[in-house]
């Protein structure tokens, strides 16, 4: 039990399920849209899921593979690579067998997702391998890991053998809520892991404007999240959310709460800033259920 708890927290499954919602969102979304009947084929949902469960298993094993140094610096005890339970060439194993599954899987949803997983899982290594150094740069690519789920579901129904993104707009500003949330959480990791990341000459938002500002940056991201996340209820062209109270009652949990954390961190000089990373991916998991509902209902 304790190596599949190990295995468990070091490629995040609870990640690939969130992943997974977002895709089915935006498969649910497009579906509607576009008049095409029915729900999203059993199949490529099933696809869907494994693509978005082996690629992001594969790199988060990579990444705690090459910051095994920087998390022990920073005492990342929640990392099982730096507990000992897992050795880092289980990890690099995991990575050899799951990254390849995923690519797989999304060929056989339609060419239009292979084509994004397969750029998406490019930039995965190039982030793991180089990018992280650069984390001005590599803060950004994860929000995108974040939002690109959406339109790799609204993707999943299309038809044909040609690349297409005729993808339906509400399903874009869904994902750029969702990279403005992720850019604003990278952020506040950033803040997190300063010291070791210093210490390993990492280029990052607090090295070069400091904690603080860093702080209202993270905050900054989060507020246009929310005042975009409540466009689609007061505009008709977002169809199914216009003037739909059940959306606008379950994403007003997460607007509260992100609200809440973009005040301390305007405002206080001492934050508990795990706790806040916490309470983020709930209010992003809420916002997820939030999307959903407003999808069916």
């Amino acid at each position: 039990m304790k190596k599949l708890k190990a295995v468990w927290q070091l490629v995040r499954l609870e990640h690939g399920v969130m992943i997974f919602i977002a895709i089915l969102i935006g498969s649910i979304i497009a579906q509607k849209t576009l008049d095409i009947t029915g729900f999203p084929p059993v199949d490529k949902l099933v696809l869907t899921f494994f693509t978005a469960l082996f690629l992001e298993s594969s790199t988060f094993a990579l990444n705690d593979y090459y910051d095994l140094e920087i998390d022990r610096k920073n005492k990342r005890d929640d990392r099982p690579l730096v507990r000992g339970d897992l050795s880092p060439k289980t990890a690099l194993y995991l990575f050899f067998i799951f990254f390849p599954l995923g690519i797989i899987c999304s060929y056989f949803v339609n060419y239009t997702c292979f084509v994004i997983a397969l750029i998406t899982a490019i930039f995965a290594i190039l982030y793991d391998v180089k990018l992280k150094k650069i984390k001005l740069l590599g803060n950004f690519y994860i929000a995108f890991v974040m939002a690109i789920p959406f339109i790799f579901g609204g993707a999943a129904v299309l038809e044909g053998i040609n690349f297409s993104i005729e993808i339906p707009q509400v399903i874009f500003i869904i994902a750029l809520i969702a990279f403005l949330t992720g850019s604003g959480r990278e952020i506040m990791k950033d803040v997190m892991d300063f010291t070791g990341d210093k210490d390993e000459g990492v280029k990052s938002f607090p090295r070069y404007i400091g904690i603080r500002k860093s702080n209202i940056v993270s905050a900054c991201f989060y507020i246009v999240a929310i005042v975009l996340s409540l466009l689609p209820f007061f505009m008709r062209r977002f169809e199914m959310y216009y003037y739909n109270y059940f959306y606008l009652i379950v994403v007003l949990i997460t607007d509260i709460t992100l609200l809440v954390v973009s005040l301390q961190l305007f405002f206080k000089k001492d934050i508990n800033m795990k706790l806040h990373r916490k309470t983020t991916l709930i209010a992003i998991f809420i916002g997820l259920i939030a999307f959903l509902l407003g999808a069916f209902v």
